[in-house]
């Protein structure tokens, strides 16, 4: 080998290495700076006067250019939202909100919350469909369709800040409470409600996950909510999500939502756990408390035929030395008269949720205080009607406190005693009032005879009828 060749081939790519190092760090090499470009024009409509072009039902095509700005609140980065994203005019206290169609998923990463977004809607149907204000593209098959993947930077895309895309903070609209955020204003916009729970239904007795799942895979599942001024409305969650798993917090809390609708029933969705700030445990508010209870005395003996209280529309049912607890939904035992006879009634019939026609469970106690001696015998009488099953228990309880959670009490299911509560009642009408049977008390003390209807609106409806409850 030619030596001093050699030397000179390796100086060559020494020098070489050298000049590459010094021109990387020279200001010429430097990353050059990102451009961010608007893709459309400013607005020249606003989103609010945008949506009032929507007609009272059915869709308008918009034929000329409709620019108009938005911010993002919706996310299906947790699985929650497929294919749709909820906009609102201004990041906080907005005055009016849309979803736009697109078949397009993970919409998170290019579009997350707080995205400042322009919308040109050319060639874009706009209109009322299912029960939220939509826009999308169009379609056959739908009054209005998802646009699709490859055509959605046409109509849709990022404000810049500067170099950079514009992502505001978005701040939910406070409202009071769940009956004012069910209103047709606040549709596809983002609001927080203070002191929500879900309703004793979905955690009792057994505490239910976000979502239902049947054969292994989860399904889009509705959740009761409710505040303790009485209003109510559903959590929905996808059955694809991400938290669907996770146990329902029993306590309240906060809880922010985008406000959706499907027809004429309210659904609210969050985007993630993130929006659910629900204690996993601890106080409720009850938002049919116990009635009565305020005179309760432990007697020996008892003969209750219930002719001393009135049996007028609205029906009695507010017993100063009974308990009469609705436990599940929101019915109580109340006093009836037939014949000139009177007795106190409960029935699931018609029984659903306030605001989105569920089935209700309906589970009630009419719960007697009672000193127990040993010896001596409950009876009471019973009749029913339009028989579709066996809705009434009876237990007996020594723990339980008066105007308490029923659910946290000891009891012992006493129903064998009582056979005639299993009378086959006719199908169409109302029976007679039978002897339901006798239990005769094996100890001695203070406790309580708990008469529990158990019923659905799906399910066992039976009318029962109760009288002449005897301790003797």
């Amino acid at each position: 080998m030619n030596i001093t060749k050699f030397l000179k081939s390796a100086f060559a790519v020494v020098a070489s290495a050298i000049a590459l190092s010094s021109c990387v760090n020279k200001d010429e090499w430097d990353t050059p700076p990102i451009i961010c470009n608007n893709k459309f024009d400013a607005p020249n409509i606003s989103m609010a006067d945008f949506k009032a072009m929507a007609p009272a039902s059915g869709y308008v095509l918009i034929t000329e250019d409709k620019i108009f700005d938005g911010y993002v609140v919706s996310s299906d980065e947790n699985g929650n939202f497929y294919k749709t994203i909820s906009f609102q005019d201004k990041p906080e206290n907005p005055t009016v909100g849309l979803q736009i169609e697109v078949d397009k998923s993970s919409n998170f990463a290019d579009f997350p919350i707080g995205t400042h977004i322009r919308i040109n809607a050319k060639g874009l149907r706009l209109g009322l469909d299912r029960g939220t204000w939509k826009i999308g593209s169009v379609d056959p098959n739908f009054a209005i369709g998802r646009i699709p993947s490859v055509l959605l930077n046409r109509y849709l895309s990022a404000v810049c800040n500067g170099n950079a895309m514009d992502i505001a903070t978005i701040k939910p609209t406070a409202l009071p409470n769940l009956t004012v955020a069910m209103q047709e204003k606040y549709l596809n916009t983002l609001v927080t409600v203070p002191n929500v729970q879900f309703n004793k239904n979905e955690i009792y007795p057994v505490n239910k996950s976000y979502v239902d799942f049947v054969g292994g895979a989860g399904v889009d599942s509705d959740r009761k909510i409710e505040d303790p001024t009485g209003g109510s409305t559903v959590l929905r969650s996808s059955g694809f999500s991400t938290f669907g798993a996770a146990l329902l917090p029993k306590g309240q809390g906060d809880l922010t939502f985008v406000v959706s609708r499907y027809n004429a029933n309210y659904q609210m969705i969050i985007r993630g756990l993130e929006d659910v700030k629900i204690k996993a445990d601890g106080p409720r508010f009850n938002p049919n408390p116990p009635k009565g209870g305020t005179a309760i005395t432990y007697p020996t003996t008892l003969s209750e035929n219930f002719e001393s209280y009135p049996a007028t529309s609205p029906y009695f049912n507010t017993f100063p030395a009974y308990v009469n607890d609705a436990f599940l939904g929101a019915r109580y035992w109340e006093v009836r008269t037939f014949s000139g006879n009177k007795y106190i009634q409960l029935t699931a019939n018609g029984a659903t949720t306030n605001n989105n026609g569920g089935t209700t469970v309906v589970e009630t106690y009419f719960i007697v205080p009672i000193s127990f001696v040993q010896g001596k015998k409950l009876t009471f009488d019973v009749n029913g009607g339009y028989d579709n099953g066996k809705p009434l228990k009876v237990y007996t309880s020594t723990d339980y406190t008066p105007l308490g959670d029923v659910g946290q009490a000891t009891l012992t299911d006493i129903t064998a005693s009582f056979t005639g509560i299993n009378t086959s009642w006719p199908a169409g009408g109302y029976g007679t009032f039978v002897p339901a049977g006798s239990y005769t008390f094996p100890n001695t003390g203070n406790g309580f005879i708990l008469f529990k209807y158990s019923g659905n609106g799906a399910g066992i409806t039976t009318t029962i009828q109760i009288d002449n409850i005897l301790v003797q």
